[in-house]
């Protein structure tokens, strides 16, 4: 019988979920992996915007500074942590989560669409912070359902 450390260590390196309860259970945890990553990306863009905005000339690129796709990074990021939540909230009935993602959507919303979303600073500070309380929602999350799993004979990891 593994030890819990070496199952998580073994989902972490092959990528496999340590659910074993079907497709449903790896649809949510790779949810949460992507929504943990994706936030924590959002996140550290965010920080280092000021220094990306005197960048892009120079490099040609306005891309990033599109206000859309901002915009619908902010519309994905909220579907895809409450979508997230709600399946994880079935398994282990616990709202802790939410404790962390309901604030840091709060703070993409508002900086994205709220009134300092043209003032640089103000709107690099509430997206880094809200992209922050985000991606740790989607870690309290996954570390919730991964307390549920049971280490026996049935696990499909290594």
């Amino acid at each position: 019988m593994s030890t819990p450390s070496a199952c998580l260590e073994s989902s972490l390196v092959s990528g496999r979920p340590l659910s074993s309860s079907g497709s449903a259970a790896a649809l949510g945890e790779r949810a949460d992996r992507v929504g943990a990553i994706a936030s924590t990306v959002c996140a550290v863009h965010c920080a280092s915007w000021p220094f990306l905005l005197a960048l892009l000339p120079s490099l040609g690129s306005t891309l990033l500074a599109s206000e859309w796709l901002e915009r619908g990074f902010v519309v994905f990021a909220t579907l895809l942590v409450i979508a997230s939540l709600a399946y994880g909230f079935k398994r282990h009935r616990r709202a802790s989560a939410a404790v962390f993602a309901a604030p840091g959507l709060g703070l993409i919303w508002f900086g994205s669409f709220g009134p300092w979303h043209h003032d640089l600073v103000p709107h690099a500070v509430l997206m880094t912070l809200g992209g922050a309380l985000i991606a740790a929602a989607h870690v309290r999350n996954l570390r919730m359902r991964r307390a549920l799993h049971v280490h026996d004979s049935a696990c499909r990891h290594d």
